[in-house]
């Protein structure tokens, strides 16, 4: 992997950012762009959505929405008997106007055939749609997952068929939601990586940018296949849900176990970190949540801090070695044979959770203030995740999109709406599953080893090296391209 993320397209204006280690090429969106959707899809006439999950819903709708007049038709793909049909009729995909079809013929017919089935359903029947595919049509994914997955079989995509990916950095109702929000507000939307994996006749970088670009994306950066898997599904194991889900656990048993009645428990753990601690480093900084505590929240926060990083990293590095190697994902496809289709318990069952519904009734009128230990704690593990990305070569974009823009600009504001737990018990099967095997991982790691360290005196040389991080530098970069409205989630 390389700091450095330059290309080039012959359809949309780019743009540079100077980032830490290198200068990265980024497409900055927006509606002002959809005259050229045309020109970037050159050659496509029919795009197969297959899928019909949260991802698949959002994308066909926005693109069917950004390319109308083009003469370029949208349909989705189902398996048949798929239980899905019916909310794609009622959202206008029908039989009759060939927008809604069997997953195979819509594949045979589609000029890019985008792949948004569950991971394990990928898994388990790409050579079937590889098999389908028309001449030189497109292979799109969301996802690097049937990348590593192919590396651990033995398998590869398909000669002579263009491989790209483009990759929202939040859940699919967000794409959706934030595509229509930015009908009305510029600059709302979720930004996406890209990856151009197979590129036969050239035209690849600029069919990826133009389906970025009608998601409604505010910004695009480059990755690739591979490195966005690990970043991916290492990022929601760790930061982005797991690590969350196992942070807020500990703390509330925490503050419960000093004294605290279970609403004050609640705001103090969960509430703190999807309310003003996220709010502030999406609209800060990492550096602006220690800043704005007084001398004594200085000193929690510094304890925490300090406590909490060597743990985290350590538990960030397994999860990154398991996911490289190829663990993770046959953890994920064992479980799906194993499960079928039956449904997973569900952790929001726990007496934590039934404190949400009184600690959201409490926000109303009150300001709550960022906990420093909560903050210390959270800010680590973020850090924690920063730093693995780093040191394992990733490019900045790819690491401030994926531990902390993707946190604080789309999951925690989402998580904030419901609670942790809906999410967890919601998202898609390899983030749930994912997030119920490292969750407790980081709880036992947080109550048996940062929150007794905590009792001692700040590590200086972690503060120093927290106080001059690379990454202060790359969210401020990546800060000028941030939309500039907040997300709207209902």
């Amino acid at each position: 992997m390389t700091s450095t993320r330059t290309y080039a397209s012959r359809v949309f204006p780019l743009e540079t950012m100077d980032l830490p280690g290198g200068t990265e090429t980024v497409l900055r969106g927006g509606r002002h762009l959809f005259p050229l959707l045309s020109r970037a899809f050159a050659g496509v006439r029919r795009i197969g959505v297959i899928g019909w999950g949260p991802q698949g819903r959002a994308q066909a709708l926005n693109l069917r929405d950004s390319l109308a007049g083009t003469g370029i038709e949208v349909a989705v793909g189902l398996r048949p008997g798929s239980r899905s049909a019916a909310d794609a009729r009622a959202h206008g995909f029908t039989e009759e106007d060939g927008t809604l079809g069997d997953w195979l013929a819509v594949t045979a017919d589609s000029d890019l055939v985008i792949l948004l089935i569950a991971d394990a359903a990928l898994a388990a029947h790409h050579q079937e749609i590889f098999a389908a595919l028309k001449p030189g049509a497109a292979i799109g994914l969301s996802h690097g997952f049937l990348l590593g997955h192919l590396k651990e079989t033995g398998g590869e995509f398909p000669q002579d068929h263009p491989v790209i990916a483009v990759c929202p950095k939040g859940m699919g109702d967000s794409v959706r939601r934030l595509y229509e929000q930015g009908a009305e507000t510029s600059g709302a939307g979720i930004n996406s990586s890209f990856a151009v994996h197979a590129d036969p006749d050239e035209r690849a970088t600029d069919l990826a940018l133009g389906w970025s670009v009608a998601l409604g994306s505010p910004y695009t950066f480059r990755t690739t296949l591979a490195s966005e898997y690990l970043s991916d599904i290492v990022g929601e194991r760790a930061i982005l849900l797991g690590a969350v889900h196992g942070l807020v656990e500990s703390l509330y048993g925490r503050y419960r176990l000093a004294g605290d009645d279970e609403v004050t428990a609640y705001e103090r753990s969960c509430e703190n970190v999807t309310g003003p601690i996220a709010r502030t480093i999406s609209r800060s900084g990492l550096r602006a949540v220690r800043e704005g505590l007084d001398a004594g929240g200085r000193d929690v926060f510094d304890r925490a801090y300090t406590a909490a990083y060597a743990p985290a990293r350590e538990i960030v590095a397994e999860i990154y070695d398991e996911v490289a190697d190829g663990t993770e994902l046959r953890s994920v496809i064992l479980a799906e044979r194993r499960l079928g289709a039956r449904p997973m318990s569900r952790i929001g069952a726990s007496p934590m959770w039934a404190v949400a519904e009184p600690a959201h009734a409490r926000r109303a009128g009150r300001e709550l203030p960022i906990d420093p230990f909560t903050a210390g704690v959270f800010v680590a593990t973020m850090t924690a995740q920063i730093d693995e990305f780093t040191d394992r070569g990733h490019p900045w974009s790819e690491i401030v999109n994926e531990s902390v823009i993707e946190a604080v600009d789309s999951l925690l504001p989402y998580m904030h709406a419901r609670d942790v737990a809906y999410m967890v018990d919601n998202c898609s099967r390899t983030a749930r599953l994912g997030a119920r095997r490292w969750g407790p991982r980081f709880q036992a790691a947080y109550e048996q080893i940062a929150y007794p360290a905590a009792e001692h005196p700040a590590d200086q040389h972690l503060l120093t090296a927290f106080d001059t991080h690379p990454a202060h530098e790359a969210l401020a970069a990546a800060a000028k391209l941030r939309p500039s409205v907040d997300i709207a989630v209902v």
